[in-house]
């Protein structure tokens, strides 16, 4: 069993993080009272927060033949990695179990299935999932 972490797009965290600073100036210089700049204050924290435990919580774990996909408590998806067809560069911004916006991947499955990661060690995580499925059609050494 080896696990994955997902690659970290500290850039995306920076500008959320500018966001809440920008609109927590806009309360204060609204002025606003105290208790609705604390509400907004704490509402923003904990967003922050609950995004940072996502983005660190998010990774791979190839075991046996199966892939478990895990993006902190909030999703959780197992793969038959016979199953997988393609792995492929993608640009999509779909949401997904991928704490990068640039560098991610796309695993084809089953009939119709995808989905996007993207694992820190990626040349590595494809070759241990070749190893296990030869069969997998991988469009990044093209």
């Amino acid at each position: 069993m080896k696990t994955y972490k997902s690659k970290i797009s500290y850039g995306f965290l920076l500008v959320i993080f500018f966001l809440y600073v920008i609109i927590t100036y806009f309360s204060v210089a609204d002025n606003s009272s105290f208790k609705s700049l604390l509400i907004i204050s704490i509402i923003h924290i904990s967003t922050f927060l609950f995004l940072l435990y996502m983005f660190f919580n998010t990774d791979y774990t190839i075991d046996y033949k199966t892939l478990k996909i895990r993006c902190g408590f909030m999703f959780k998806k197992d793969i038959d990695i016979d199953k997988i067809k393609s792995i492929s560069k993608t640009k999509s911004l779909l949401s997904s179990p991928a704490a990068s916006l640039t560098d991610r991947i796309e695993l084809k499955f089953g009939t119709y299935d995808a989905v996007i990661i993207s694992p820190k060690e990626k040349k590595e995580f494809i070759r241990a999932l070749v190893k296990i499925n030869p069969n997998i059609k991988n469009n990044l050494d093209n």
